[in-house]
């Protein structure tokens, strides 16, 4: 999924905003064309092709960057150095709530509730 050119612009401002840990990711540029894969047809983790690598591996790896803000800090780095990555649009209609969270009364329940 990625090309040599962009993995070359992209590697150097990953490792500078990657959490250091113990163990560095496996084949890192895998996971991460398998979690770009994932955002651009909106498919489930499960659905990522195997060629891509593990599923759980982009998932486990997305989360854990999500909450250190390693994709905030990423897409900073990115902007400042000016690298070209393209746009990305989401449509908030497609975007399915539950039924449940849209607000509506409940069916058969009156606007006072009895107390028994």
């Amino acid at each position: 999924m990625l090309s040599d050119a962009q993995w070359a612009d992209l590697e150097p401002l990953v490792e500078a905003c990657r959490p250091k840990a113990k163990t560095p990711p496996q084949d890192l540029r895998r996971t991460l064309s398998a979690i770009l894969w994932r955002h651009q047809n909106g498919a489930k983790w499960r659905a990522i092709p195997e060629e891509l690598g593990p599923w759980w591996r982009a998932a486990q790896i997305f989360i854990r960057w999500s909450r250190a803000g390693v994709w905030e800090r990423l897409l900073h780095l990115v902007q400042e150095r000016g690298v070209q990555l393209g746009m990305v649009f989401l449509d908030g209609t497609n975007v399915r709530a539950h039924q449940k969270a849209a607000g509506a009364a409940k069916r058969g329940i009156c606007s006072r509730a009895r107390r028994w």
